[in-house]
């Protein structure tokens, strides 16, 4: 049985592999403008959300190099909303609030930006997590960078997760593992008709 266990966790992780490669040269294909507008459909989308709307507590992204992108989310609702960023610490994701772009270090983690200050524990308190991803599916599986931050550290709340990704980043189905989680909705910019985002049930 651990041999079967073995085999299966090697083959996921050779998909995910390979999976990352084909989004990169995806989004190395996506134009400025391409990529600017569809962000901001897809934030449009996402603030429309009632979740969205009712939250008072929510944990976004500083968004970096290909992901969707949410400085101008996070800027926008700052004053109407707490808004806590991730910082990393080693191998654990840690939570800080977006007190405005003066409050912004570079991080550990490629540099990206994260706020200075006190560290955010009250996770009983957040309401919405808007959560990146490198690939998404129609079951709301998500895969991410490898690193396994975010899923270890959503095991730890209870938060609706909205997973926000471009058109190309969602697939029928991609490779999942037992500890990998759900997402409640997963969005993108298609149009309002063809909106691919999917609630669980």
């Amino acid at each position: 049985m651990n041999c079967v266990m073995s085999m299966n966790q090697s083959t996921i992780i050779a998909e995910k592999s390979e999976l990352r490669r084909t989004i990169s040269r995806l989004k190395a294909a996506q134009s400025p403008q391409e990529y600017l507008e569809a962000s901001a459909i897809i934030t449009g989308s996402l603030e429309m959300l009632p979740e969205f709307r009712s939250a008072k507590t929510v944990l976004a992204y500083w968004s970096y190099k290909g992901e969707v992108h949410t400085h101008d989310l996070i800027r926008k609702w700052a004053d109407k909303k707490r808004i806590l960023l991730p910082s990393v610490n080693g191998d654990e994701m840690l939570i800080r609030q977006y007190q405005g772009d003066d409050s912004m270090v570079p991080g550990d983690l490629f540099g990206i930006p994260e706020p200075a200050g006190q560290v955010f524990t009250d996770y009983a308190g957040i309401d919405f997590v808007i959560i990146p991803g490198i690939a998404f599916d129609k079951k709301n599986n998500r895969m991410g960078r490898g690193k396994a931050y975010y899923d270890r550290f959503l095991c730890k709340i209870n938060a609706f997760k909205a997973g926000i990704c471009f058109s190309f980043q969602l697939f029928e189905t991609i490779p999942a593992g037992e500890h990998d989680i759900l997402m409640d909705t997963v969005i993108t910019e298609v149009s309002q008709n063809e909106r691919r985002a999917f609630l669980r049930s």
